[in-house]
């Protein structure tokens, strides 16, 4: 994806028509609507990058829920947009506007993970939850080497003092805002941080499990199996962490936890980063972030995704590994009773189970919540037609607009 004709449905006009407009708002104080309404602007304008060509929409696409557009592990940015990341692009849908914050607890507890849950890892922002605020998390990607690659703030700001709402900028957060790179970069990152918890495309809450949840929907027979497994505790588990109940308020469910979790993804050799055998990404402990590295318990845990719109989706688990949703539910079920399907063998025929942590770590691994005690030889937790059930219920959790453009898509590639 390049430039603005590349974002998608109505968003190129949506920029250039509101950018158009440099009315200057008369309060003093900015509203949450003004914030919103200039972060939009930064989110889908591609001027902000080193490229000039990849904007926050660029990987965030709204089309697709606010996730990646395509199939790729990682996105590719950088200033010649040839440089791939390291990790599956999240969307941005439902996770932010509800993620809480950080849960800071003293180092001697914080590895008491499974067992004791009041004490394990929770919240933040991004797959390893290293940003408290969401409004930090926003800015991160314009100073990435691997995405919008500016060098500095001063290079994000000089970029916005020529975008045609640098006035409206100015208007919202006074006269001299832009003179100061350092506050000016904070202040873009509270814009975008409001457009993506106000902006309603952000939380549609338009799928068919929300209908039915308020009675306006029926499930299908399938469908129904598939929530059946998706909550039985002793077959899939999987809303041990992927919470599917209303909240106490009556809230519809996001589908996470928002904990952290080892399931040993395999090794994505589509990483380019992963052709040096010493490179790990391990999560909480690194490379990205460092401040929980010194307990060697948090290695290999990323934050647990929403479940919403999933189906729609075409790369899965924190490194891409796989492309699409029935391939991802079947290694979860197989990891362990079929595990030399998904890990690579030494010359020995010896499965390498968790190829993609140290052997001094896997241990970490989630070995003992179902369905990931079982044995090699044995019977999977779902067979082929209970993971065809599976993956119908999760489909129900597509929201309307990205849901339609899925089923096009199918006709489309059927027809072909």
């Amino acid at each position: 994806m390049a430039g603005i004709a590349a974002l998608g449905f109505s968003a190129a006009a949506a920029y250039s028509q509101t950018a158009a407009s440099n009315a200057v708002p008369s309060n003093a104080a900015p509203s949450n609507a003004d914030l919103a309404a200039l972060g939009k602007l930064m989110f889908f304008d591609p001027s902000l990058s080193a490229s000039g060509r990849m904007s926050c929409a660029t990987c965030h696409s709204p089309a697709h829920a606010y996730g990646p557009p395509n199939g790729l592990a990682a996105q590719l940015g950088g200033p010649d947009l040839k440089h791939q990341g390291t990790r599956a692009v999240p969307s941005l849908r439902y996770v932010l506007n509800r993620t809480p914050v950080w849960t800071h607890v003293k180092a001697a507890t914080f590895a008491e993970r499974v067992t004791d849950t009041d004490n394990a890892p929770i919240g933040g922002f991004t797959w390893d939850g290293r940003f408290d605020r969401l409004r930090d998390q926003a800015t991160f990607p314009l100073l990435n080497p691997d995405e919008m690659a500016n060098r500095n703030a001063a290079d994000v700001v000089a970029k916005l003092k020529r975008a045609p709402y640098a006035a409206r900028f100015t208007a919202l957060f006074g006269e001299h805002a832009l003179d100061d790179p350092t506050r000016a970069l904070a202040q873009a990152g509270t814009a975008i941080e409001r457009f993506e918890l106000d902006d309603p495309t952000f939380h549609p809450y338009t799928s068919k499990f929300d209908a039915y949840l308020d009675g306006k929907a029926t499930l299908t027979a399938q469908e129904l199996r598939g929530m059946k497994l998706f909550d039985d505790p002793q077959r899939g588990n999987c809303a041990s962490c992927h919470i599917d109940q209303r909240g106490v308020n009556g809230t519809h469910p996001l589908f996470t936890d928002f904990t952290f979790e080892a399931l040993g993804v395999p090794r994505n050799r589509e990483l380019h980063a992963n052709a040096d055998p010493r490179f790990y990404d391990m999560g909480l402990c690194g490379p990205m972030r460092h401040d929980q590295s010194g307990d060697s318990e948090n290695c290999g845990l990323f934050k647990t995704p929403s479940l919403r719109n999933v189906a729609t989706r075409r790369v899965f688990f924190h490194n891409g590994r796989f492309h699409t949703l029935k391939e991802a539910l079947r290694f979860y079920v197989q990891r362990d009773t079929d595990p030399e399907k998904w890990y690579p063998t030494d010359a020995h025929g010896r499965v390498a189970k968790f190829d993609d942590l140290p052997t001094a770590l896997r241990g970490n691994v989630d070995t003992i919540d179902e369905p990931l005690t079982r044995k090699r030889g044995e019977q999977p937790a779902w067979n082929e037609r209970e993971i065809d059930d599976v993956a119908a219920f999760l489909a129900t959790l597509s929201d309307g607009d990205v849901a339609s453009r899925s089923v096009n898509a199918t006709k489309a590639r059927n027809a072909q």
